[in-house]
C-alpha cells in the first residue's frame, strides 16, 4: 500500500512538471536537438527509468554513484539555464534598439515618398498647362485644313461641272473622262453635307451630267453600228467613249455591252434558227466553226475599240453558248424520237471540244464577276465546262440505254465464249480467272469515265444502276451457272445391296452379276480440269469482289457529292461472296463423296485382305473362290473421272466384334488418304493466290467430314475391344492425316493455319474419347459413367445410348446406366 501510495504521488508531481508539446512541435524538437537519453522522451516514465537503473536489488549497492551522476547532470543543466537567461535577456536589449532604428528609417523612408508625390503632381499640373495650349493649336490647325481642303473640293466641282457640262455638249469624250473621275471622287466628300442647299444641287447638276452621258454614249454606239454604218469601223470617238462609261455607273456598262453582245449575235441567231436544217445537231460543228470565224473577225476589226478589261470577245463567247444552249434544248426536246447515241455523243463530243477551246482562249472572268450569271458552281472545274453541254443532260438515258444494250451483248457473247474456250492458268503472279471478268471491267472503267466527261449527277446514279444489273448477271451467268453440277446417288444403299448380295451370291453368280454391282457402287467424281474450273471460278469471284469495291469507290468519288450516299454495290458483293461459298461446298462435297465408300466400308467392317485378323469369322487368308476373284475382277481401266475405287480394296464382310488383334491401319484409312493426295493438291495449286479461301475449303471439310466420320464410327456395332482399339488407330491415323491436311503430298511442309488446327484437334479428339469410352468395361457402372462424363463432358444422353449400341448392352442393361447417368448428371 505505502508503495502504490508512493507511486500515485509521484505521478501527481509528474503531472505537474511534465509538459505536453503537440506533436508538430515534438517532431521539429526532435529534428533540431537529435537526443537518446532517456529524459528527453517525451513520454519519459520516472518509475520505468529508476527500475532500469536498479533491476535487482543487488544493482542498489551502487546507488551513490548513480544519485552523484544525477546531481552532477542537475547541476550542468542548471548551469547551461543559468546562460540561456543571460543570453536572452542581453538578445532582448539589442532587439528593442534594432527596431527603434527601424522605426525612424521607415519614418523618414514615409517622409522621402511623401515629398516625391508631391513634386510629381506639381509636374504633371505644369505639363498639362503646357499642353493645353498645344491641343488647341492642333485643333485649330485640323479643322483649317479640313476648312481648306473642302474649299478646294467645292471649288473644283464647282468648275468641274461646268466643265463637263461644255465638254459633254461637245462630245470631247477624251477630255471628259478625267475631270469627270476627279469630280465623281469630290463627290464622295461631300455626302455628309447633302442637306446643304448649294451642295444638293451641285450634286444633281452631277447626277444629271451622268444620265446625260449614258444617253448620249449608248445612241452614239446605236448609231454608229446600225444601218450603213453597221460595218464600217467606228472612230477614236468611240473608244474615248468606253473609258468615260467605266466611271459611269456599272449599269450602264452592262446595259451597252449587253445590247452589243446581242447585235453581234443578231447573224448567228438567223442562220441557225429552229427551222433551218444547220440547226440540228448533225450540224453542230457549224455553229462552232460560225463563232471562231466571227471572234477572230471581231477582234481584227474592233480589238482596240473597247478596253481590254472589258472582255469583250469572251462575253461574246459567253452569250454565244448560252443562246446555244437554249436552242439546243428546244428543238432536242422537239425532236427528241430522232435523237440516237451516235449523234448524241458525236454533238456532245464536238460540244466538249468547242468548250475546252474557249478554256484555254479565255480566261471566265466575266463568269465570276458577272451578278446576273446563274451558272453553277463548277468547283475549280473550267467555268465553260458544261456551259452548253448542260443541255443534253436530260437525255443522256439514250446513253445509258446503249450502255446497257452494250453489256448485254457482251455477257451473251461472255456465255458463248465460256462454252468454248478454257480458264486462264494460274501464273506466279496472276490467279487463275475468267478472260471475260477482266474485259467486263475494263468496259465498266471506259464507261464511267466517258459518263463523267458527260454528267456526274443522275446519269452516273443512272450508269450505276446498269453496272449492278451485269454484275449480277454476270455472277449468275458467267459464274454460277458455269459451276459444275455433283451427280448425287445414294452411296450407302450401292454399298449396303453390295454387301448383302456379296453375302448371298455364290461363286458362279459372281462372275455375271459383279459388273452390274460394281457399276452401282461406283460415284462420279470431278476430274482435274473440273476442279480446276470450280478453283478458277472461285478465283474470278474473288477478283469480281475486290474489283467492285474498287468500282464502288470510284463511283462515289466521281459522282456529285450529293448523291455519293445513293452508291451502294454490297449487294453485287454480297453475290461474289456467295459465288465463292458455293464453290467452296462443291470441293467439300465432292472430297467427302469421294471419302464416302471407304467410311460406308469401315461401318459395314469390310476390311482389307492384308489387315484381317486372323480370328475372323472367315479367315481372310483362306478366303473363297469369289473372294480370290475379286482383286482380279477390279482391275478394270479406270474412269474418266476421278472415280474412288471403293470396292477394289475390300475383300468380305466381317464383324467388328469378331476382331481379336490390332493390325496396321485399315484400307479405308489408305483409301480416304489416297483421295486426299489426289485431290487437295489440285485445289491449292489452283487456290496459290488465294490462300485465305483454300484455308477456308479446309476448315470447311473438316467441319464436315468428321461429324460425318463420328456417324460412322457409331455404325461400327456390335464392336469388342480388339475392335475398337483397331477403330482408335484408325482414327490417330486420320487425324494426323487431316492436321497435315494443307500441305499434304506439298513439297514445302508449311504449317496448318490455328484455326484449322483446332477445327481438326477438337474433333477427332472426341472421335478417340468415343473410342476410348467403348472399350471401358461397363461394370462397375459407376466408374463407366465416370469415365463417359470425364472424356465426353459435352455429349449428351442420345450419344449415351449410341455407345451402349456399340457395346451391345442389352436393353434392360441400359435402362440402369440410363438411371445412373441421369442421376450422376443430376
Amino acid at each position: 500500500m505505502e508503495g502504490a501510495l508512493e507511486e500515485d504521488v509521484l505521478d501527481e508531481d509528474n503531472q505537474d512538471l511534465f509538459i505536453n508539446f503537440t506533436p508538430e512541435v515534438q517532431k521539429a524538437i526532435d529534428e533540431v536537438l537529435p537526443s537518446k537519453d532517456p529524459l528527453d522522451e517525451p513520454d519519459f516514465n520516472s518509475i520505468d527509468y529508476i527500475n532500469s537503473l536498479f533491476p535487482t536489488e543487488q544493482s542498489l549497492s551502487n546507488i551513490d554513484e548513480v544519485v552523484a551522476k544525477m546531481e552532477n547532470k542537475i547541476h550542468s543543466i542548471d548551469n547551461e539555464i543559468s546562460t540561456v537567461v543571460r543570453g536572452q535577456i542581453t538578445a532582448s536589449q539589442d532587439g528593442r534598439q534594432a527596431l527603434d532604428e527601424a522605426q525612424k528609417v521607415i519614418k523618414q523612408l514615409f517622409q522621402h515618398i511623401k515629398n516625391i508625390k508631391e513634386k510629381a503632381e506639381k509636374s504633371e499640373e505644369m505639363v498639362r498647362e503646357i499642353t493645353r495650349d498645344i491641343k488647341q493649336l492642333d485643333c485649330a490647325k485640323r479643322n483649317l485644313t479640313l476648312a481648306i481642303t473642302t474649299l478646294n473640293h467645292l471649288h473644283m466641282l464647282v468648275g468641274g461641272v461646268d466643265t463637263l457640262k461644255s465638254l459633254t455638249l461637245r462630245r470631247l469624250y477624251g477630255e471628259i473622262a478625267l475631270p469627270l473621275q476627279a469630280i465623281s471622287e469630290v463627290m464622295t466628300h461631300f455626302e455628309n453635307y447633302s442637306d446643304i442647299p448649294q451642295i444638293k444641287s451641285l450634286s444633281d447638276q452631277v447626277k444629271s451630267i451622268h444620265v446625260e452621258l449614258a444617253e448620249q454614249i449608248t445612241h452614239d454606239f446605236k448609231e454608229a453600228f446600225s444601218g450603213t454604218n453597221k460595218t464600217s469601223i467606228p472612230n477614236k470617238q468611240l473608244a474615248q467613249a468606253c473609258l468615260v462609261v467605266s466611271i459611269l455607273e456599272p449599269k450602264v456598262k452592262r446595259d451597252l455591252l449587253k445590247w452589243f453582245v446581242n447585235l453581234q449575235l443578231q447573224e448567228y441567231n438567223h442562220l441557225f434558227q429552229e427551222t433551218e436544217d444547220t440547226a440540228w445537231l448533225d450540224k453542230i460543228d457549224k455553229r462552232y466553226a460560225w463563232i471562231k470565224r466571227h471572234l477572230l473577225e471581231f477582234e481584227d476589226r474592233l480589238g482596240n475599240l473597247f478596253p481590254q478589261s472589258w472582255e469583250v470577245s469572251e462575253r461574246i463567247a459567253v452569250q454565244f453558248c448560252r443562246n446555244t444552249r437554249d436552242e439546243l434544248s428546244k428543238i432536242m426536246l422537239k425532236r427528241k424520237s430522232e435523237i440516237d447515241v451516235k449523234l448524241l455523243l458525236y454533238a456532245i463530243q464536238k460540244t466538249s471540244t468547242f468548250e475546252n477551246l474557249l478554256a484555254r482562249r479565255f480566261t471566265g472572268v466575266t463568269l465570276r464577276d458577272d451578278d446576273t450569271s446563274a451558272e453553277p458552281d463548277l468547283g475549280g472545274k473550267s467555268p465553260f465546262s458544261g456551259l452548253i453541254g448542260d443541255c443534253f443532260i436530260p437525255h443522256l438515258e439514250i446513253y445509258i440505254e446503249s450502255i446497257d444494250r452494250n453489256l448485254s451483248d457482251l455477257i451473251e457473247r461472255f456465255v458463248q465464249d465460256s462454252k468454248q474456250t478454257q480458264p486462264t492458268e494460274a501464273t506466279d503472279t496472276q490467279a487463275p480467272i475468267l478472260p471475260s471478268c477482266p474485259d467486263l471491267f475494263v468496259f465498266y472503267k471506259k464507261s464511267m469515265i466517258q459518263c463523267t466527261q458527260l454528267d456526274k449527277g443522275q446519269s452516273m446514279l443512272s450508269l450505276t444502276k446498269t453496272f449492278q444489273k451485269y454484275l449480277h448477271e454476270y455472277s449468275e451467268k458467267l459464274l454460277q451457272n458455269n459451276l459444275p453440277k455433283i451427280e448425287t446417288q445414294s452411296l450407302g444403299t450401292s454399298v449396303q445391296l453390295l454387301t448383302r448380295d456379296l453375302q448371298k451370291m455364290s461363286t458362279s453368280g459372281l462372275i455375271q452379276n459383279f459388273s452390274s454391282l460394281l457399276k452401282e457402287g461406283e460415284i462420279t467424281r470431278f476430274n482435274k480440269d473440273e476442279l480446276a474450273k470450280i478453283c478458277c471460278i472461285l478465283s474470278t469471284a474473288e477478283y469480281c469482289l475486290e474489283t467492285t469495291q474498287q468500282l464502288s469507290d470510284k463511283l462515289k468519288e466521281k459522282i456529285e457529292q450529293a448523291l455519293a450516299e445513293r452508291i451502294d454495290l454490297s449487294k453485287e458483293q454480297d453475290n461474289f461472296h456467295k459465288v465463292i461459298s458455293n464453290c467452296i461446298l462443291i470441293l467439300v462435297q465432292d472430297l467427302e463423296n469421294a471419302c464416302e465408300p471407304a467410311l460406308t466400308a469401315m461401318s459395314k467392317g469390310l476390311f482389307p485382305r492384308s489387315s484381317a485378323s486372323p480370328g475372323a469369322r472367315v479367315p481372310l487368308g483362306h478366303a473363297s473362290p469369289s473372294a480370290r476373284l475379286w482383286p482380279r475382277l477390279c482391275e478394270a481401266p479406270p474412269p474418266t473421272k476421278l472415280a474412288p475405287p471403293p470396292l477394289k480394296s475390300f475383300c468380305l464382310q466381317i464383324q467388328w466384334q469378331n476382331v481379336d488383334t490390332v493390325g496396321d491401319q485399315s484400307s479405308y484409312i489408305t483409301a480416304i488418304t489416297t483421295h486426299l493426295k489426289t485431290t487437295i493438291p489440285i485445289i491449292r495449286d489452283n487456290l496459290s493466290h488465294s490462300r485465305k479461301y483454300f484455308t477456308q475449303f479446309c476448315i470447311k471439310f473438316a467441319n464436315s467430314f468428321i461429324p460425318k466420320f463420328i456417324q460412322h464410327i457409331y455404325k461400327c456395332k456390335p464392336i469388342n475391344t480388339e475392335g475398337a482399339e483397331q477403330l482408335l488407330l484408325d482414327t490417330h491415323m486420320l487425324k494426323t492425316i487431316l492436321l497435315n491436311l494443307p500441305s499434304i503430298s506439298s513439297q514445302i511442309n508449311r504449317q496448318a493455319p490455328a484455326s484449322y488446327t483446332k477445327v481438326v484437334t477438337k474433333g477427332m479428339t472426341k472421335a478417340e474419347m468415343i473410342l476410348k469410352v467403348v472399350m471401358t468395361p461397363v461394370d462397375p457402372s459407376k466408374a463407366f459413367i465416370e469415365q463417359y462424363r470425364k472424356l465426353l463432358p459435352e455429349c449428351q444422353l442420345n450419344d449415351f445410348y449410341k455407345i451402349l449400341d456399340m457395346k451391345s448392352v442389352k436393353r434392360q442393361e441400359q435402362a440402369v446406366l440410363v438411371d445412373v447417368f441421369k442421376a450422376y448428371k443430376a
